[in-house]
């Protein structure tokens, strides 16, 4: 089976953006060495976090290489690959660039909705296409559409090359089936920053995080202390993020994160359409918990 890079304390980058709407290339490549001096283990780039789904060709292809040639290999790059036709997605994987590039992360379709039967087919075309490892994206809040316990296994078992799953479903039961029978070298990860410590603690081998854009040494030291089996002192760092947990998508993602990012003087509180930064009442409960835990940049 191919390699999984993707382990520990993975970082869903978001894309700054300037008050004139512009991207702000400058803020992420400090970003990017805040992140990578705090200790993450990978970045996911192009995925919703980064609101991919409004930018242009040009900025993906700017943002692409910038990212590929700041981070030099120091970390492994999962990019954002995915859609709901996949006839676009297997020709964009067949003829895109994807020199940089350590695997890609293929969200569920969207809008459609698929069979399970379809989820799987879609997968399979994407696996057989792809010339890096496949991060399965499972985010039925977003998608429409949950991908089951057994088409999950069924495409871990089949294809090689689909390394692991993003798992964003919510559903414990679910999780808990695919971490107890899925294949030795196919891995779980957490999309979503608090349940990580609890899956974890099931078998899971680390997250593709949003609150680690802002606080990248505190997550990644949870994350750590939980793989090395220290639940302990984990659950406290994981008891102390709670609060901020829940605010941080409380007026949707990454608008709060972005609001974190902003009261720590990293960017500007700036998203694009259709999305808008938070309520005034979020931005201000955000402030006074990073004042409290005195977290800085």
């Amino acid at each position: 089976m191919a390699q999984n890079k993707f382990k520990g304390l993975g970082i869903a980058l978001i894309t700054p953006f300037k008050s004139d709407g512009e991207v702000d290339y400058e803020a992420l490549t400090r970003l990017v060495e805040y992140q990578i001096r705090n200790g993450v283990d990978f970045l996911c780039i192009m995925g919703t976090t980064a609101e991919t789904p409004c930018l242009s060709a040009d900025e993906k292809k700017i943002l692409k290489k910038m990212l590929v040639d700041r981070v030099a290999g120091r970390v492994p790059l999962l990019m954002g690959c995915g859609g709901n036709n996949t006839a676009a997605v297997v020709k964009d994987l067949k003829e895109g660039d994807w020199s940089g590039i350590d695997g890609i992360l293929s969200v569920c379709p969207y809008y459609n909705k698929p069979s399970q039967e379809g989820l799987y087919q879609h997968f399979k075309a994407i696996a057989e296409a792809s010339p890096v490892p496949v991060v399965l994206y499972n985010v039925p809040g977003r998608t429409g559409v949950n991908m089951s316990a057994e088409t999950t296994l069924r495409l871990a078992r089949d294809f090689e090359n689909i390394v692991a799953v993003k798992e964003a479903s919510g559903n414990m039961t679910q999780l808990e089936d695919v971490i107890k029978n899925k294949p030795r070298d196919f891995d779980v990860l957490s999309g979503d920053d608090g349940i990580t410590y609890p899956l974890i603690t099931m078998g899971a081998v680390g997250v593709i995080s949003v609150i680690g854009n802002a606080l990248p040494a505190e997550f990644s030291r949870m994350v750590r202390m939980a793989l090395n089996g220290d639940y302990e002192h984990a659950r406290i760092i994981h008891h102390k993020f709670s609060d901020l947990f829940k605010l941080l998508f409380v007026d949707g993602n990454p608008a709060g994160v972005k609001a974190m990012l902003h009261a720590m003087g990293m960017i500007e509180n700036q998203l694009r359409l259709p999305l808008v930064p938070t309520r005034l009442t979020t931005m201000e409960k955000i402030s006074s918990i990073l004042k409290e835990l005195d977290i800085r940049y």
